[in-house]
């Protein structure tokens, strides 16, 4: 269960930036006892591996904060944090060293599919919140909800790692927080017809 909640937040925090996450399990992993990969995923902590990670990660911090700029590496994006998402997952669940379900080890699948899930329901609600943030902002709002977001995957992986009872509370924050930007949008869109009327 712990496992999964750990490999559940990853995979959230990488539907935000793809790259904060892995690069956080990568050096965790390669620094420290807290998490040991298994040979199969022992790529993520080679030198190579963290170098792309990194390059990557500049080039994400840099586009995502750019309005239209923004949306289309979201959309480029889609392929890739769901993909990152289900191996981080996979990665973190055979890690498992507090606890070990052995229904989970016979079906690694599961962990990869839910890792995919969970970091494309969370992707799909950044890309759907950030037109109708930069619409409502004229674009000012990109950088300061694109460095929230990064924020937000740095903090939710090292809850995910550190305290992964957490987790459900962080998601459950964050879906509340897209339906309520989401909410406050279709409000919007309605008033503005009546404003047209009146005046």
């Amino acid at each position: 269960m712990i496992a999964a909640l750990t490999g559940m937040g990853l995979s959230a925090a990488a539907g935000f930036n793809a790259y904060i996450p892995f690069l956080i399990v990568a050096l965790i992993a390669k620094y420290t006892d807290v998490l040991e990969l298994p040979s199969g995923f022992a790529w993520m902590e080679s030198w190579w591996a963290i170098g792309i990670g990194i390059v990557l990660l500049i080039a994400e911090i840099a586009l995502d904060k750019i309005p239209a700029i923004d949306t289309v590496n979201d959309t480029i994006q889609t392929f890739i944090r769901p993909a990152m998402g289900g191996v981080i997952f996979a990665a973190t669940q055979a890690a498992e060293t507090v606890d070990s379900s052995q229904w989970m080890q016979d079906n690694s699948w599961v962990g990869i599919v839910l890792g995919v899930l969970v970091s494309l329901l969370v992707h799909s609600g950044k890309m759907a919140a950030r037109p109708v943030i930069n619409a409502g902002t004229l674009g000012a709002g990109a950088p300061v909800v694109s460095t929230v977001e990064d924020g937000a995957s740095i903090g939710l992986s090292l809850i995910a790692i550190f305290l992964p009872i957490l987790v459900i509370a962080v998601l459950g924050l964050i879906a509340w927080t897209f339906v309520w930007i989401w909410l406050r949008f279709r409000r919007r869109r309605r008033t503005r017809p009546a404003r047209a009327a009146s005046s």
